[in-house]
């Protein structure tokens, strides 16, 4: 095994190995016997030896090669003392050569502070406690080295508040100017007595990704205009036109329309539409109403599906007139992809709120796995956290070579409401 260093500028502190290759010796018969452990095992010896071996070779370097006389000599040996390198999180004992200097000070080894700063603590703890891993059985689970130590449940539980909070701040100060967002979904969750609401953007290519998530007491529109205070300034443009995907609430129907106003065109949720509907009915009628309704979802044509709608409406009215009054409200904004004319299958990708519905799932998941909720930004820091990796995993929008025609539709739609409303400077930027 081979290992080289440049050589340490001038002025620097502690010195660096020149460009030398580094070798690793381990017997054949103590290879052999690793062996038996595994491969594994005989991969960690081996990366014991060779960190060792690169601190004596930085010692050779900077205190001369062993038992020789040499009166120019800055540097001399000081003996060994026990030292770690990090490995995954994990502190792996090593034994660790000192250097003293003539005034009887300890001259640090560039090599050793190497190591010690090697491994992403924070991050690799993050990722295994996303993944599934609790605080409690996190040592026994990632400990690979038989005597390392540093992977206490309080520890870990310290590591993951700093990378949590990192994550945190990232997501609420990464830039948003240079998205081209096509289509937003804002929805709210109650989560351990907390609302919760979040965004999350699709660009013109079909990529998903969280833009914003704020905390309030209720989902009311001062807890969403704070949301989308935050998003404006990090940049994102709230005068391009857009589509809003919402499951009815009147509190973001409102702040979005303060901030976007003519630029904003709502889609209502389907799936929310059908079994709020559905809901007022026995179990003996909810499975045509669902049929109809979906069939009417799925026309093409906008006309087609307002049509099947109000015809289903005059039947619930001889049926249930609370689920026909449930139909009637804000049956036009169900109907928004239908007027823009869009691909099927795109269609079916943004006729509802399921994609932050999923995200939400992911949260309730990895979140159930702590035991006592406590105040500050504990609860955000957890969310922020498992909806970025949520975000991680997921794939491009459904239908994303065909958001192109939804954004001509959305520019041209845009442009014709503003001309109708008296505004031909903005129906001509539009255009």
């Amino acid at each position: 095994l081979k290992a080289s260093y440049q050589k340490q500028p001038a002025g620097a502190e502690a010195p660096v190995p020149e460009n030398r290759p580094v070798q690793v010796c381990l017997p054949i018969a103590e290879a052999l016997l690793a062996l038996e452990q595994g491969l594994g095992e005989l991969i960690r010896r081996v990366g014991r030896l060779f960190v060792e071996s690169m601190l004596e070779a930085e010692v050779e370097q900077v205190a001369g090669p062993r038992s020789r006389n040499n009166p120019a000599r800055q540097a001399y040996r000081w003996g060994f003392e026990r030292g770690y390198c990090l490995v995954d999180g994990q502190r792996v004992p090593i034994r660790r050569p000192r250097i003293g200097q003539p005034d009887g000070s300890e001259l640090p080894l560039s090599t050793y502070e190497k190591f010690q700063h090697a491994s992403l603590v924070e991050e690799t703890v993050w990722s295994n406690i996303m993944r599934g891993l609790t605080m409690r059985n996190y040592k026994e689970v990632i400990q690979q080295f038989s005597d390392a130590y540093g992977l206490e449940k309080s520890t870990v539980s310290e590591h993951f508040i700093e990378a949590s909070r990192k994550k945190l701040e990232q997501l609420m100060a990464r830039s948003l100017a240079h998205l081209q967002i096509v289509a937003m979904v804002v929805d709210g969750t109650i989560f351990k007595g907390q609302h919760l609401v979040a965004a999350i953007g699709i660009d013109a290519f079909g990529k998903k990704m969280v833009l914003g998530l704020v905390q309030g007491a209720t989902e009311n529109s001062k807890v969403v205009a704070t949301l989308l205070d935050q998003i404006a300034e990090r940049g994102l443009d709230f005068a391009q036109p857009r589509l809003y995907l919402l499951d009815g609430s009147k509190a973001l129907r409102a702040a979005i329309t303060r901030y976007a106003g003519d630029a904003a065109f709502f889609q209502r949720c389907q799936v929310h539409k059908i079994r709020n509907v559905s809901a007022h009915l026995p179990d003996s009628h909810q499975g045509w109403i669902k049929y109809k309704m979906r069939a009417a979802y799925q026309c093409a044509d906008a006309a087609d599906a307002r049509q099947l709608l109000y015809r289903l409406h005059d039947e619930l009215m001889q049926l249930n007139p609370s689920a026909a009054d449930s139909l009637q409200e804000g049956l036009e904004e169900t109907l928004t992809i239908n007027e823009l004319d869009v691909h099927a299958r795109l269609r079916r990708s943004l006729g509802s709120t399921n994609g932050i519905e999923s995200s939400f799932s992911v949260v309730e998941t990895i979140c159930k796995r702590v035991k006592r909720w406590q105040g500050s930004d504990h609860r955000l820091r957890w969310v922020a956290s498992s909806l970025l990796y949520a975000e991680s995993r997921w794939n491009r929008l459904h239908g994303y070579r065909h958001l192109p025609l939804l954004i001509r539709n959305l520019n041209q739609a845009y442009a014709l409401r503003c001309a109708l409303s008296g505004n031909p400077i903005t129906a001509s930027s539009a255009a």
